[in-house]
């Protein structure tokens, strides 16, 4: 079974191909391996619902080597782009929306004017205070 249909199937939140997976929300299932080892998804491909700049950053400061994701933000695919990771999705949005739906996801917002993946990483664990 690929990545693709074990996240559907399996309502993960995010699938790697060494077999981490999880079932939280937001960038923590990339962030927090992201916290002990920098590479932990250095040369894997990695299946997550919803992938936008901060996520692809993330993916891309660790060395990810390819991503599915069914909703991807423009501003991520503009990053999986710029670092040249292989990247499919389903729907392209203009940007993640957050969990109240009136709005851009604040780690949207976290990394909206930056563009060096390392420091997207630094913001981001202060935002989530990691």
């Amino acid at each position: 079974m690929s990545l693709k249909e074990t996240l559907k199937e399996n309502d993960y939140s995010i699938i790697a191909s060494n077999g981490y997976h999880s079932f939280d929300n937001g960038i923590k299932p990339v962030i927090v391996p992201m916290c002990e080892d920098i590479s932990f998804f250095k040369g894997l491909s990695v299946a997550d619902k919803l992938i936008g700049k901060a996520s692809a950053m993330l993916l891309c400061l660790s060395g990810v080597k390819e991503v599915y994701t069914p909703v991807l933000s423009k501003s991520g695919k503009e990053i999986f782009e710029k670092y040249g990771v292989s990247y499919e999705y389903d729907e392209l949005a203009e940007y993640i929306i957050n969990r109240k739906g009136d709005g851009m996801c604040p780690m949207e917002l976290t990394v909206k004017d930056i563009d060096d993946p390392k420091e997207a990483f630094e913001a981001l664990k202060r935002k989530l205070a990691l």
